[in-house]
């Protein structure tokens, strides 16, 4: 099924939107480019930004106040007040990396990945409570969506440069990796799988970067749905609202044509 049945929340022009995250009653999320932290009430329309010095590639907040911050040379912990609490360094000696999309496990695991230039020589990380950094994959070219099942049995993530969704078994009491397989493989035309989420289903909503939409999988990777949009750099997507029954889309503006602009 195919629909084009969406309204824009606030239109801001963000130059790399990225990262949504529903927290109380409000959308957070980041303008990477733009190094700000939006946090957008999307029944008021009031934004609240931050303006950080840099790229961000992503913000989760803290269950007890302040939030997590991907930043170029690691991650962020930053206090309700704003300030540093402390900086977790990841690949900072690597000048063309930054980190990219960012995750919670359902216990709070944070899994974040860097991505760099056109080689593979970016990483999936895992920050547990004692702020220990563990990688989880290595390899990757560009670090993007995570995901978990509702019975966290399955862990997926996209690897952008591949082209696919993968799969991989998990151990939610270790935060164990196994068997990482190709759950959905992407067609040229398709675009970049980029940012994801998973509903209650177990059904996998991707955004395309280049792809105009978000498709909804099955938990076995059949295609069940396709949301149009009308712009065609669609980078990530999360369930929102009182009943968790909105679909947040965040999308870029850097390198659309005139017609995708107006």
């Amino acid at each position: 099924m195919t629909s084009r049945d969406v309204d824009v929340v606030i239109d801001i022009s963000a130059i790399l939107g990225e990262g949504p995250v529903w927290v109380d009653d409000s959308i957070w999320w980041v303008d990477i480019e733009g190094h700000r932290i939006h946090r957008t009430d999307p029944d008021t329309g009031q934004d609240h930004v931050t303006q950080l010095d840099g790229p961000i590639g992503s913000v989760i907040p803290r269950a007890t106040g302040g939030w997590v911050a991907g930043m170029v040379d690691g991650v962020s912990v930053i206090a309700s007040d704003g300030t540093l609490e402390c900086r977790i360094p990841i690949e900072s000696a690597d000048l063309d990396s930054r980190m990219n999309d960012a995750k919670c496990d359902p216990v709070g695991r944070l899994f974040t990945g860097t991505m760099t230039g056109d080689d593979n020589r970016s990483s999936l990380y895992r920050i547990d409570a004692n702020l220990s950094v563990t990688a989880v994959f290595t390899g990757v070219g560009i670090s993007n969506g995570l995901g978990w099942s509702p019975d966290a049995k399955h862990m997926y993530y996209i690897d952008s440069r591949t082209k696919r969704i993968d799969v991989i078994d998990y151990d939610l009491a270790t935060a164990a990796v196994e068997h990482r397989q190709p759950l959905i493989e992407v067609g040229a035309e398709m675009g970049l799988p980029d940012g994801m989420t998973v509903d209650a289903d177990g059904c996998l909503w991707v955004a395309f970067w280049g792809g105009s939409c978000v498709r909804r999988y099955d938990p076995i990777g059949h295609l069940m749905r396709v949301v149009e949009l009308p712009v065609s750099l669609v980078t990530s997507c999360t369930f929102g609202g009182k009943d968790l029954d909105q679909l947040f889309i965040t999308t870029a503006s850097v390198g659309l044509n005139d017609s995708e602009r107006a």
